[in-house]
């Protein structure tokens, strides 16, 4: 499945380097969502390993008992990315500019992305990246919510359903051979629904597509 071009146009065109250019140390999602994120990561991620941490900011969400060989960061602000304890090492890029990575191939046990696909105007181009830096077996984690900057989200996630972007997020896996079949999480919050509707209670719902290399 390859994206239209009108369904990769923003409503904010200008650059994203622009858009990033200063820190935000702010978490864009609640607590509950981290905590699931983290669990997740605790379940599927293998100690001692190296990851990328890929669209990262001040906060990777990693468990904090676990240590891995190497956490490699990227992300577009420089000031965000120093902040966060737990990368090793990182990059700043644009994907929406340039998607190749500067890494070798298979190079990495696990690729992990939190609440940022939706700004990937080339998602074709980095999954396929993210399938040739990860080793036979490697995971990839793709995880988000239903919050945006929504000048900067691309139209066919902007437009979307919950739904239809956990449908996109599986087509980016597919658009690549040699991912296994993507595997959904949803953690939907156990609030009655008339709280929400009166704005006394809100909790992020969670949802992980997962993939492995094959």
């Amino acid at each position: 499945m390859m994206l239209r071009p009108e369904q990769r146009t923003k409503l904010d065109p200008s650059e994203d380097d622009l858009f990033y250019s200063f820190p935000r140390f702010v978490t864009h999602v609640d607590d509950n969502f981290i905590h699931q994120l983290t669990n997740l990561y605790r379940e599927r991620l293998t100690p001692n390993t190296p990851i990328l941490d890929l669209m990262s900011s001040w906060v990777s969400h990693l468990p904090e008992e676990i240590e891995f060989s190497h956490v490699e960061g990227h992300g577009l602000n420089e000031e965000e990315l120093a902040k966060n304890p737990r990368l090793d090492h990182y990059i700043v890029q644009n994907l929406n500019l340039n998607p190749k990575l500067p890494f070798d191939d298979q190079e990495f046990d696990a690729v992990l992305n939190a609440v940022s696909v939706q700004y990937l105007q080339y998602p074709e181009a980095v999954f396929s990246e993210i399938y040739r830096i990860l080793k036979p077996g490697g995971v990839a984690i793709i995880s988000f919510s239903n919050r945006m900057f929504y000048q900067k989200a691309i139209a066919a996630w902007r437009e979307g359903t919950e739904n239809s972007r956990v449908e996109l997020v599986k087509h980016y896996f597919q658009s690549v051979s040699g991912f296994s079949k993507p595997e959904v999480v949803v953690r939907q919050p156990s609030i009655p629904s008339f709280l929400g509707m009166f704005g006394l209670a809100s909790v992020d719902p969670f949802y992980a597509v997962i993939a492995n290399r094959l």
